[in-house]
């Protein structure tokens, strides 16, 4: 029997229908034109046509969006590489500062940020009057190496990485959850940078060995044209991949936080174990003092990396333990450290360096207190983890309002 026939036969009787589709799906589709146009009004035949001839719909607008980005990051991209080596040129005839170099990549970044999430016009003034400002007084200064323009430029990064989370957060500024998704933001966009440039100096490598064998040595101009423009853009396409929810930084965040967070805290205890048994003392070993401070930097960012990684969960477990007792040996540090810094100012008097470091090591031990405290709410069942989100975003624009004092003061000042 023909199968147009069969298939009028067995409208009524699905599973039959599905047996003939089986037998021979060809067949079956050709047939089927036939008997679709002489029941038009057979629903089960509705179906089997919309099976039959089925094509997924695509979202045009959301498709033209994201080319419209994809675009939008290239461009980018380029223009961030090329204003750095702009930048380079000048620095190097010795027009500019080294640290102009750093406006060739967070502006770029902060326009990407504004693009994908526009603020309103007070933001966006106060954004762009902040980094005119700062580019126009950080080239006002001399060119000269002392203390306190050297503090300036090491505050800058600090300073804009501020205004970059303003940018990030845009009109969500003020609230908590914003700005966890930022500080989220910074951990997976450093996995994905470093993954990537890994396998960017692997291909300088190889481009070097390979020039090498015949006897050229490109390796000034390739750092200078291709390095310096690929980590330049790279920031940019890293800020693209991240905010496009590129599941490989997201899934390996949370991993990286609960490995590292127990393997330093076990390292730092022995180190300073080590410290009091060999006697070094931070209060009249600058240098040591210097490394002490570094150690608490660290701390400080892994432990802020650990609590925004393990999310928003009541149940408490090994990883807010291992955090509290991070938190508690960066207080400890850093009471050691503002100890030493305390001695050395009313030893050997006010510098710009101690008075830096005595700055920012109080900011730092006021924000440990208040994340422990927090914690040790949440760890007696009197809050949830909440409490210590907020203790940790809603402090960080005490660290920008510092390094703007330091970097507009301390010149003018010492």
């Amino acid at each position: 029997m023909d199968i147009s026939n069969l298939i009028m036969e067995n409208i009524a009787n699905p599973h039959e229908l599905e047996k003939i589709f089986r037998k021979d799906p060809e067949a079956f589709k050709k047939a089927f034109s036939y008997a679709w146009a002489q029941n038009p009004d057979s629903k089960v035949l509705a179906v089997w046509d919309e099976r039959l001839h089925f094509k997924e719909t695509v979202n045009t607008e959301k498709a033209s969006l994201l080319q419209r980005d994809f675009l939008s990051m290239g461009f980018l991209a380029v223009l961030s590489g090329v204003v750095t080596r702009i930048i380079l040129h000048f620095v190097e005839q010795q027009v500019i500062a080294p640290v102009n170099l750093i406006f060739g990549i967070v502006s770029f970044i902060a326009i990407f940020f504004g693009y994908n999430n526009p603020p309103r016009k007070k933001i966006l003034y106060t954004l762009v009057s902040l980094f005119l400002i700062s580019g126009f007084y950080l080239n006002m200064l001399p060119l000269e190496f002392t203390d306190s323009i050297i503090l300036a430029y090491l505050h800058l990064p600090v300073f804009f990485w501020v205004l970059l989370g303003l940018a990030f957060t845009g009109n969500n500024y003020s609230l908590s959850s914003t700005r966890i998704e930022y500080l989220k933001f910074n951990g997976e966009f450093f996995i994905l940078y470093t993954i990537m440039a890994i396998s960017g100096m692997l291909l300088t490598a190889l481009t070097m060995q390979l020039f090498g064998f015949i006897g050229m040595n490109i390796e000034e101009f390739y750092f200078k044209n291709v390095v310096l423009f690929g980590a330049t853009a790279l920031a940019i396409v890293a800020t693209y991949l991240v905010l496009r929810n590129l599941k490989l930084a997201k899934n390996i965040a949370p991993y990286i936080a609960k490995i590292f967070s127990p393997l330093v805290l076990v390292t730092l205890l022995a180190y300073l174990i080590t410290v009091i048994w060999v006697g070094k003392n931070p209060f009249l070993d600058r240098n040591f003092l210097i490394a002490f401070n570094g150690i608490l930097f660290t701390v400080l960012a892994l432990t802020i990396f650990s609590i925004t990684e393990s999310g928003t969960d009541e149940q408490k477990n090994i990883s807010d333990y291992i955090n509290f007792a991070l938190i508690v040996l960066a207080l400890l540090i850093d009471s050691v450290a503002l100890s030493a810094i305390a001695f050395r100012l009313s030893s050997y008097g006010i510098t710009p360096n101690r008075l830096a470091a005595l700055g920012v090591n109080i900011l730092i031990w006021v924000h440990l207190i208040w994340i422990m405290l927090s914690y040790v709410r949440f760890l007696q069942n009197k809050t949830g983890p909440s409490i210590i989100q907020d203790a940790v975003t809603k402090y960080l624009p005490i660290y920008g309002l510092w390094a703007a004092f330091v970097i507009f003061t301390f010149p003018l000042i010492f």
